[in-house]
C-alpha cells in the first residue's frame, strides 16, 4: 500500500503539484470563459446595440413588423411605446422592443423606381 502512495506522490510531483494542477484547471476556465464571451456574450451584446440604434431612427410614417408579426405604419412615439396604424380604422400601441425590422419593400415598387 506504501508503494502506491509513493508512486501516486511522484507522478504529482513530476507534474508540478497541486498548484500546477490549479494553474491548469484555471487556465481552462479562462478559456471556457473566453470562448462563451466570444460566441455567446458579444455577439448578442452588438445585436442589441444594433436593435436600440433601430428604435432610436424610427420616425412617424414608418413601416415595420412586430415580433409577433403585426405589419403596420408608425404613427405615434412614446418614451417607451409606440402606435402603430395597421388597418384604416385601427391602431395598436407596443412597447419599443416589439418592434424588431422595416418591412420589406415590395419588388413592384423597386422597379417602378428604376
Amino acid at each position: 500500500m506504501d508503494n502506491m502512495i509513493d508512486i501516486a506522490y511522484a507522478q504529482q510531483s513530476a507534474q508540478g503539484g497541486p498548484a500546477g494542477a490549479f494553474f491548469v484547471q484555471l487556465i481552462f476556465l479562462i478559456g471556457i470563459f473566453a470562448i462563451f464571451y466570444f460566441l455567446i456574450i458579444r455577439p448578442q451584446q452588438k445585436a442589441r446595440k444594433k436593435h436600440q440604434e433601430f428604435l432610436a431612427q424610427l420616425k412617424r410614417g414608418d413601416k415595420v413588423i412586430t415580433s409577433g408579426g403585426i405589419w403596420g405604419t408608425v404613427v405615434d412615439i412614446g418614451e417607451d411605446t409606440i402606435t402603430l396604424k395597421v388597418d384604416a380604422n385601427t391602431k395598436i400601441t407596443f412597447t419599443k422592443d416589439a418592434i424588431i425590422s422595416y418591412q420589406p419593400k415590395a419588388k413592384e415598387e423597386k422597379t417602378e423606381k428604376e
